[in-house]
């Protein structure tokens, strides 16, 4: 979703100016928030690109770095939005958002991009790239399940050596990225699997029903905006998904499963919830959990 507004609003688009309200919002970025600043003027933004909770814009190649020779930096700034952050598309003469971290305005006097994170655990930093563009800082991330080269052969084979349980390894971003813990509740629920079910009974078969499952949750949820419970989860425009009303589980403890009826039980996982239904969704005898 964030990433669909970056790449329209921001791709192709050369930076006039950065400034930043908060040096907490670019402590990632080790030179420091003038450096920041400094490098970011006069490049231009390439497509936007997500792997994880990471989202990345290119600087694009030919334009001057900072050593000024001209030459494609293999750079990019990266964001990462914590809790709270939010990536925002504004007017220029909007006022400043109470939280306002990063601004960036542009040399075609359009609208800004905005950096707002109310509890400062995100931030945004200007780093290396490897060869493929990829930024250093998140190399070890998976791609997830819509990135047209995800290996499904090899996610299977992985996912059957992990000895562990099927949504801890859905969660695991060194295996996939992208699901999150809405997604999986919502994908196992359709794949008919328990959460805690072992990955080492995961046939290929079933491996590549879980993301069949994955992936029509994350394309429809895209379809609807994404999912937004409040104010901080929107798009870049400020708007509000709207994928929760289509959810069969997540949240939706004591009501009928869309599938079979069965009331929806919520229960602890991993310091967080999961949600199921009792019927759809048996717990093996071998479950880990």
């Amino acid at each position: 979703m964030v990433r669909r507004g970056l790449d329209r609003w921001a791709a192709g688009r050369t930076v006039a100016a950065a400034e930043v309200a908060h040096p907490r919002a670019v402590r990632r970025h080790a030179a420091g928030a003038a450096d920041f600043a400094a490098r970011l003027t006069g490049r231009t933004l390439a497509g936007a690109q997500r792997r994880g909770k990471y989202l990345w814009l290119p600087l694009a190649a030919g334009h001057a770095s900072a050593g000024g020779d001209g030459s494609d930096t293999g750079e990019a700034v990266l964001a990462h939005l914590g809790m709270s952050g939010q990536l925002l598309v504004r007017p220029v003469d909007a006022p400043d958002e109470v939280h306002l971290r990063v601004r960036l305005s542009f040399t075609d006097g359009g609208p800004e991009l905005r950096f707002v994170d109310q509890r400062t655990f995100g931030g945004l930093a200007l780093v290396d790239t490897d060869p493929a563009g990829l930024p250093l800082p998140v190399a070890h991330i998976a791609r997830d399940p819509l990135d047209p080269e995800f290996d499904d052969a090899g996610f299977a084979a992985s996912l059957r050596r992990r000895r562990t349980g099927l949504k801890r390894a859905l969660l695991d971003q060194t295996l996939v990225s992208g699901i999150g813990n809405i997604y999986a509740d919502e994908a196992l629920w359709r794949a008919r699997l328990h959460w805690a079910r072992p990955t080492s009974t995961m046939t290929r078969a079933r491996s590549a029903e879980v993301l069949a499952a994955a992936r029509a949750v994350m394309v429809e949820a895209l379809d609807h905006g994404g999912t937004s419970f409040d104010s901080l989860y929107v798009n870049v425009n400020g708007e509000s998904g709207y994928f929760d009303r289509e959810l069969a589980v997540y949240g939706r403890t004591g009501l009928p499963c869309r599938r079979c009826g069965a009331l929806v039980v919520r229960e602890h996982f991993m310091n967080r919830s999961s949600f199921r239904c009792p019927r759809c969704q048996r717990r093996p005898r071998d479950a880990h959990g």
